[in-house]
């Protein structure tokens, strides 16, 4: 398979970002990040385009044809609801395939009323209050919003007032009081739903659910098939579920993209973005899972972007490459990395034993260094440091320091690993 070039707008959303991991390794597919906005995604994607229009601005299109032809670019994978509607509508005319399901549908699953009503009678749909409620309380929410914006509890008559005079483009449905569930799907290019997995929304912050673990209801697959017959969908998508006051599963919303925590199925081997592409690729589709029981917790996480130059690398053995009796994975494979790209790494180090059976003991080789020089009593670390466009990296502050002072070349503890490695896809 000719490898083919996938463009991820807007990147750095949470589902710009699960795109992208679902991608590491893959030798299919290659990534380009772009976003208006110098987001997140600019420290996760190797190739990163910045500053396009905004998904509003009329000429985001135009801009988008010429990243297409310039970068070699055969897909987009929105990253965004509004950017699904606004690529697939103009599906024809960017060049590249757009990995969406057709734009009435997209069109349907933006407006939660329009999906209410187009599943009307097929599945369990809340019920909506056109006028004032004659029961609270009730549920207020954007009729197209994203994670839980805009949406709140009317617990009377004094809520609702207030709501309607400050909203506007807005639902209220029926108070669902029961557990909240997400379903992640996968229809082919043929129609066929060939995977429905549900998901329970166990802590939810700003709207995505940041704690989850995969649940397994069969109600979940025969919903799916019901939507999945009714709607033309195609990928990746999902939909969302919530108990009623009688124990009956109603739904909240359908979405026809990759949801930022579809990630919890991947540890099971189910990757709903890369049987997005490969389906939109004409591949015929095979899916293997393992039956697991996962739980997924999300948080912030921090790369770094560190204006340095070095070619060289002098790294402590003890405590360092070795801690705790066993290798230090952040920092061999930071080392590995360097390696890769050209970096020098010596072995600098005050190692008591014979260091090669050391190296023998724990597997690593010899020949991982361009040298290894082992200290003396007495004698400093900074004497043999002669590459000045170097850094430094031991665990122990008053070697840090020491050789900082007689060098002045940067130099790291273990807790900055991290900032050194480079994690972009």
């Amino acid at each position: 398979m000719q490898k083919r070039r996938i463009l991820v707008f807007p990147c750095g959303t949470e589902v710009g970002l699960e795109i992208n991991r679902s991608f590491k390794g893959n030798c299919h597919f290659e990534l380009v990040g772009a976003s208006s906005v110098d987001d997140h995604g600019k420290f996760v994607y190797k190739e990163y385009i910045g500053g396009l229009p905004f998904l509003k601005d009329p000429s985001l299109l135009d801009k988008l044809r010429e990243i297409v032809k310039k970068y070699d670019i055969d897909m987009i994978f929105p990253a965004h609801d509004d950017a699904i509607n606004l690529f697939s509508e103009a599906q024809g005319s960017l060049k590249a395939k757009v990995i969406a399901s057709p734009f009435e549908t997209c069109e349907i699953c933006r407006s939660k009323r329009k999906t209410y009503n187009h599943l009307q009678g097929v599945i369990k749909v809340p019920q909506i209050f056109d006028s004032v409620p004659n029961v609270f309380p009730v549920f207020a929410k954007p009729d197209k919003g994203q994670g839980s914006r805009g949406a709140m509890l009317i617990n009377n008559i004094e809520d609702y007032q207030s709501y309607i005079r400050t909203h506007e483009d807005y639902l209220i449905c029926e108070f669902l009081p029961g557990k909240e569930y997400t379903v992640d799907c996968f229809t082919d290019r043929h129609g066929n739903l060939r995977i429905a997995k549900g998901r329970e929304r166990r802590r939810v912050n700003n709207g995505i659910s940041v704690n989850s673990r995969n649940v397994d209801f069969p109600i979940f697959y025969e919903m799916a098939q019901k939507i999945n017959g009714k709607l033309k969908l195609r990928g990746a998508w999902f939909f969302q579920v919530k108990i009623d006051t009688k124990g009956n599963f109603c739904l909240l919303e359908v979405a026809s993209r990759i949801a930022g925590t579809m990630g919890l199925f991947r540890a099971n081997g189910v990757n709903f973005a890369q049987l997005s592409a490969y389906d939109f690729s004409e591949h015929e589709i095979e899916i293997i899972e393992n039956k697991n029981e996962v739980e997924i917790d999300r948080s912030l996480s921090a790369c770094y972007s560190l204006a340095i130059q070095y070619s060289t690398i002098y790294v402590d053995f003890d405590d360092t490459i070795i801690q705790d009796g066993q290798v230090a994975g952040s920092v061999i494979g930071f080392l590995y990395d360097s390696i890769g790209i050209g970096k020098r790494v010596i072995l600098l180090s005050r190692h008591s034993g014979d260091i090669k059976k050391s190296l023998t003991k724990y597997k690593l080789s010899p020949s991982l260094f361009d040298e290894i020089i082992i200290l003396k009593t007495g004698e400093k670390k900074s004497s043999y440091i002669k590459d000045l466009n170097s850094i430094f990296i031991d665990d122990s502050f008053a070697e840090r320091l020491e050789v900082s002072k007689a060098k002045g070349i940067p130099v790291f503890g273990l807790d900055s690993i991290e900032a050194l490695r480079d994690f972009k896809i």
